[in-house]
């Protein structure tokens, strides 16, 4: 551990990004080879690879980590780890790459992202990978959809990355060494990290300010890559959280970050795979609550809870911290769970998504035991702003 702060995973940050000196060698190589487009789940796996938040990989799964980790939630060497990291191409763009080769990943509009070596390409089953890492066959579960609908070769091994995506959220984008160096310096060693694709209501609130008691700090830290296209844009969420801060939160006590990862919905799995990103970013314990990363009716309320039981905590590293469903009860006239409410539902605020839309979308505010006025009046301001005036 450096600076008090917990080891990343597999012992160092690997950072795949290159530095000034190599690219402009890279970018001059790259015009003589291959060149391979990627989309936007594999240039946020580039960013992710580049910056170290999938330490300990060193680029695209081969064959022996991705068996490894669809069927034992491990990779080949042991460590822990729960979604598969791959780039799949077509059988006839596989035919014009051999093993061993290098093949420049590039943009829709040809920029050069990335130079990859082929260690190996290889077939693979993907209704085992929808199996095993989704818990479903079925081409409706938005992760199954884009496993069924790419390449069926997968491209296997270690990236050199040359440039990143445009900098969205930059004052907010930090490294995990950045993030590293920012709790540091707030002398911060335990921190607890928040995982949301969501605004954060007052559910969200109270298990983040419960488990600050037990920590030195809260590393707020929303996921901005690929969601959804029914999800709340990642600015709106954003400003959400800002308003939301700087009004309920002590400042010297939270740290507001974004994770450029894309989103998967694997539910249990992405839950270990979350919590591994943030131990990379120096968070030592990670906030586990009601169906995590789930999606639909796919995986059971505390599903994303009992995986951690599958693993060694040591391997593991980072500890998890699981809190019940939580509400507003009307006879305890607070924050609660049915762990610490004796009260019967009735008593219960909780408001199902469709509701809190339809209301928003209506210009009502929802009541203040679900949602704090100021993130509710971000929400009805942007469900009246045309797209084009936010972007």
């Amino acid at each position: 551990m450096s600076n008090g702060l917990i080891t990343p995973h597999g012992g160092e940050l690997v950072i795949n990004l290159v530095e000034d000196s190599e690219r402009e060698a890279l970018l001059e190589r790259a015009k003589g080879l291959f060149q391979l487009t990627v989309e936007s789940r594999q240039l946020a796996d580039l960013e992710m690879l580049a910056i170290g938040a999938y330490s300990p990989l060193r680029g695209f799964m081969t064959r022996a980590d991705y068996l490894s980790v669809v069927n034992t939630m491990h990779l080949s060497n042991g460590l822990p780890w729960s979604i598969p990291i791959t780039l799949a191409v077509t059988r006839e763009q596989s035919d014009s790459i051999q093993d061993g080769a290098e093949v420049a990943l590039v943009t829709t509009d040809g920029v050069l992202q990335a130079i990859l070596t082929v260690q190996e390409k290889f077939g693979y089953d993907k209704t085992l990978e929808a199996r095993q890492v989704y818990r479903t066959e079925d081409e409706a579960h938005p992760g199954v959809k884009v496993v069924y609908q790419q390449g069926d070769v997968l491209l296997g091994g270690p990236v050199r990355v040359v440039a990143l995506q445009p900098q969205t959220f930059a004052q907010q984008r930090y490294t995990p060494a950045q993030a590293r160096a920012q709790f540091a310096e707030r002398g911060w060693k335990k921190i607890v990290a928040f995982q949301t694709r969501n605004p954060v209501h007052r559910a969200h609130e109270y298990i983040q300010k419960c488990a600050m008691e037990t920590v030195d700090g809260l590393f707020l830290h929303p996921l901005v890559g690929n969601t959804k296209g029914d999800d709340i844009p990642a600015d709106v969420r954003m400003r959400c959280y800002e308003v939301l801060l700087e009004n309920y939160y002590p400042q010297e006590r939270v740290l507001l970050g974004v994770l450029p990862a894309a989103m998967r919905y694997a539910g249990p799995r992405e839950a270990i795979f979350h919590a591994l990103m943030r131990k990379n970013y120096g968070c030592s314990h990670f906030i586990v609550g009601r169906d995590h990363a789930g999606v639909g009716n796919y995986y059971g309320t505390y599903d994303a809870q009992h995986i951690f039981a599958e693993f060694d905590a040591t391997a593991l590293g980072i500890t998890p911290m699981f809190f019940d469903h939580t509400f507003f009860c009307k006879v305890c006239d607070a924050m609660a769970s049915k762990k610490t409410c004796p009260h019967g539902s009735e008593n219960h605020i909780m408001l199902s998504g469709t509701r809190v839309r339809q209301m928003l979308q209506a210009g009502e505010v929802p009541p203040r035991e679900f949602s704090r006025p100021e993130v509710a009046q971000v929400l009805i301001d942007s469900m009246r702003q045309p797209i084009s005036d936010r972007v």
